[in-house]
C-alpha cells in the first residue's frame, strides 16, 4: 500500500495487450479496444467524446447585451464565481495527465486523456466568457482576486493538499486519496457557483454563460462518475486498499467538502435574493449522498430527493434525458443519451 508506483513504460511487447491490472500490472501499451479488461470503459469513453465542445460554439452576443442590465452584486458575484471555478478547473488538466503515468491498463489512459482534456477547454470558458464581458486588466484583477482569496484558498488547498503528496509520493493510498478529492472537485465543489448561474438564467438573465455551464455540469457529473468506477475497481484489485479505515476516509473527506461548499455559499450567495441557503446547503448533502452511493457506501446525510426544486431543470438527472430547458425551449443537451451513460441513476 505504501510501495512506491512505478511510471509505465510507453511500450512493453513482452506483455499482453490486455492489461492485467490498472496500477501494477502488465500491458503492452497498446490499445486494442476490442480486448479490454473492462469493457464498460469503452462506453464511458464514448459518451465523454460524444460531449465534445468548444467554447466558442457559443454566441455570447445576448449575454453582452444583458450585462449592464445586471445589478453591481450580481456583476460582483458573476466574476468572483467565474474565476473561482477557473482556479479549480486549473488544477485538473495536470493532475489528470499525471496519474496517467502509472496507470497500467491503456483504455483508462485515454479516459483520463480526454477528461484532461476536457478540463482544459472548461477553463477556456471562463476565460471565453470574461473575454466577451470586461477588459483584459479586469480579467486579471479577478483572477488576482480569486487566488488571493482567502475563502477559495482554503477551499483549494484541501485538494492541492492531497494532488501534491501523490505527485510526490505515487503510492497506491495516495492514488486512492487523489481519487476521492478528485471526486469532491467535480461532484460537489462546483455547485454553489453553478446554481448562482443557473438562478440569473431562471430570471431570463445570462443565458448563453448558463448553458456553457451546464455543459460543463455535464462533463463534470460524468468525470466524477468515472473516477468513483476508478477507485472502486482499484479498491477491488488491491484488497489492502478495501479498508474501514479508507470508507472512513471517504465520509471525512466527503463531510470536508460539504462544510466547505456550505461555508463557500453561505459567503458568496449571501446578498442574492431568490437562493435559500438552507435549500443550497440540503442541496448539497443531497449531491453527496450520491457520491456515497456512487463508490458503494450508504448515504450519510438524511434524505435522497433533491431540496432544490427550482434548479431540477439544470440538475444532474435532467442532464441525463434529451429534454429542453423550458426557460429558453432549447435543448442543452449535446449528445444522444443511452443506457450506458446515464451516469446519475442511482
Amino acid at each position: 500500500m505504501n510501495t512506491l508506483l512505478k511510471k509505465i513504460k510507453l511500450l512493453n511487447p513482452e506483455y499482453p495487450n490486455k492489461s492485467t491490472g490498472i496500477i501494477n500490472g502488465q500491458a503492452s501499451g497498446i490499445l486494442n479496444w476490442n480486448d479490454i479488461a473492462y469493457p464498460q470503459m469503452y462506453r464511458i469513453y464514448h459518451t465523454l467524446l460524444g460531449n465534445f465542445w468548444k467554447a466558442q460554439e457559443i454566441n455570447m452576443q445576448d449575454d453582452i447585451k444583458q450585462w449592464d442590465s445586471l445589478t453591481e452584486v450580481e456583476k460582483d458575484i458573476f466574476l468572483r464565481v467565474n474565476t473561482q471555478l477557473a482556479s479549480l478547473d486549473s488544477l485538473q488538466t495536470p493532475t489528470m495527465t499525471s496519474v496517467m503515468d502509472y496507470v497500467t491498463d491503456p483504455s483508462f489512459k485515454a479516459i483520463f486523456a480526454v477528461i484532461s482534456q476536457q478540463e482544459a477547454v472548461h477553463n477556456e470558458s471562463y476565460s471565453y466568457i470574461l473575454s466577451s464581458l470586461i477588459p483584459l486588466s479586469e480579467q486579471i484583477e479577478r483572477f488576482n482576486q480569486a487566488k488571493d482569496d482567502p475563502i477559495v484558498r482554503k477551499r483549494n488547498e484541501i485538494i492541492l493538499e492531497a494532488y501534491e503528496k501523490f505527485r510526490q509520493t505515487p503510492t497506491p493510498q495516495h492514488l486512492f486519496e487523489l481519487g476521492v478529492h478528485s471526486i469532491n472537485l467535480e461532484g460537489i465543489y462546483f455547485y454553489a457557483g453553478f446554481a448562482f448561474f443557473y438562478h440569473l438564467a431562471r430570471q431570463q438573465k445570462m443565458m448563453k454563460t448558463s448553458t456553457m455551464i451546464s455543459y460543463i455540469q455535464r462533463d463534470e457529473m460524468q468525470h466524477a462518475y468515472f473516477i468513483a468506477q476508478f477507485i472502486r475497481i482499484l479498491l477491488t484489485e488491491n484488497p489492502e486498499l478495501n479498508t474501514d479505515e479508507n470508507s472512513e476516509y471517504v465520509y471525512s473527506s466527503i463531510d470536508k467538502a460539504v462544510q466547505l461548499e456550505k461555508e463557500w455559499a453561505r459567503y458568496i450567495l449571501k446578498d442574492i435574493e431568490g437562493i435559500d441557503l438552507e435549500e443550497f446547503e440540503g442541496y448539497v448533502e443531497y449531491l453527496a449522498n450520491k457520491r456515497f452511493r456512487q463508490l458503494g457506501l450508504p448515504n450519510r446525510y438524511k434524505g435522497r430527493e433533491n431540496p432544490m426544486p427550482w434548479i431540477h431543470v439544470f440538475s444532474d438527472e435532467m442532464m441525463n434525458e434529451t429534454k429542453s430547458d423550458f426557460f429558453e425551449q432549447k435543448s442543452r443537451t449535446y449528445t444522444k443519451v443511452s443506457k450506458s451513460n446515464g451516469f446519475d441513476e442511482l
